[in-house]
């Protein structure tokens, strides 16, 4: 059963998203690998952030507990596209026989080749076996933090992750090199056994996956001394991101096959990476669309001027008619953030306020009263 995220993190259960941002990240350079920091404690920490960085998933494990254990790595309960993982479904059918799956969920480790079909064999008895089913390796997340200026031009960082990876001693294989996988005994390379059980006038047929082979249907000879037979150890990876144009705080960046490697050669998953646009001092974003304040004098709204003023492509020469209220927006066409993935930009709005002058010497009140004199 997996920990108490909040206990691994240290915090209270109502503790605010900045208070589990500094404690992650306290943590995750204690444990992490590179700096001679516990694998297995790194691995718990980022764990944990991951469910409760997210407004989603946080609300889903405060009211399932344990249970929720990452949503089986699937992307959360965020709709069907996020949605690869039933495993919390066939909970249901563990009177079934199912307890090689049930003591993986437990242990909070995907359960590999379990699906719908496997749900129906067991119900009926399905003497259909499918041979050699591969596994797929778990989906994993993690946070980017990038500039507004980068979110406009669109950029490649790097990451570095600790997880699994394909064996680099078995190529994946889980045989030590100069050995033979062969075809598995036990379940003769369908990579599933059936259990017959008669009970009175009644016999009940169930389908399962192997114990000796995990589902593969091969098995080495003799196992690789490195990864155990598993085909994958963990090992740190920097990849590079690539970041377009225009995204926006909150979305998702997805790398097939860049999550954890599978065992026995299987399918890798993939990684999520979450963005997150760091707030500009000068513009506020909406959309694609930006807000810029600027500050004008009394004098510059009543007589008008031309004032340099900056936008994510440069700074540009912005015409102040007079007569200006504060308050009013001028648009600047095509200066916003580019829209992503299609062509085209948001506009630039600058707000206009005029500053009225606090303190002010004995000729400059005189000027203003004549000039109140001429325009009233």
């Amino acid at each position: 059963m997996p920990e108490d995220y909040y206990k691994i993190l240290g915090v209270s259960k109502n503790a605010s998203p900045d208070e589990i941002k500094r404690a992650y990240r306290r943590l995750a350079q204690q444990y992490h690998p590179d700096k001679g920091g516990d694998p297995e404690k790194f691995k718990e920490v980022n764990e944990a952030y991951q469910v409760l960085s997210d407004p989603q998933k946080r609300s889903q494990y405060d009211q399932f507990g344990t249970t929720f254990e990452q949503a089986k790595a699937g992307g959360g309960f965020q709709g069907f596209e996020g949605f690869r993982d039933f495993s919390s479904f066939a909970d249901a059918f563990d009177f079934f026989g199912g307890g090689d799956q049930r003591s993986s969920r437990q242990r909070g480790q995907p359960v590999e080749g379990f699906g719908f079909e496997d749900i129906f064999e067991n119900i009926f008895g399905g003497g259909a076996r499918s041979r050699g089913r591969r596994s797929r390796g778990a989906d994993i997340s993690a946070d980017l933090e990038i500039s507004l200026e980068e979110a406009y031009r669109g950029v490649e960082r790097e990451i570095n992750l600790y997880k699994g990876v394909v064996c680099p001693s078995c190529k994946g294989s889980g045989a030590e090199p100069g050995s033979k996988v062969k075809e598995c005994p036990t379940c003769k390379g369908h990579g599933q056994v059936e259990e017959r059980t008669r009970g009175g006038f009644f016999s009940f047929s169930q389908v399962k996956t192997c114990p000796t082979c995990g589902g593969a249907g091969k098995k080495p000879e003799k196992v690789c001394l490195q990864c155990g037979g598993d085909g994958r150890i963990k090992d740190s990876k920097t990849l590079k991101v690539k970041i377009p144009p225009g995204i926006q705080e909150g979305q998702v960046v997805n790398l097939a096959g860049q999550g954890e490697a599978a065992s026995m050669g299987g399918q890798p998953g993939d990684l999520y990476i979450r963005i997150h646009v760091r707030p500009d001092p000068r513009f506020r974003r909406e959309g694609d669309d930006l807000v810029y304040d600027l500050v004008i004098s009394f004098s510059q709204a009543a007589l008008g001027d031309k004032i340099e003023v900056p936008t994510l492509s440069g700074w540009i020469n912005l015409k102040i008619p007079e007569g200006i209220e504060s308050g009013t927006i001028i648009r600047l066409e095509d200066k916003g953030m580019p829209h992503l993935q299609r062509r085209g930009f948001g506009d630039m709005m600058v707000r206009v306020k005029v500053k009225t002058p606090k303190r002010l010497s004995k000729k400059a009140k005189e000027l203003l009263e004549e000039l109140k004199r001429e325009i009233d």
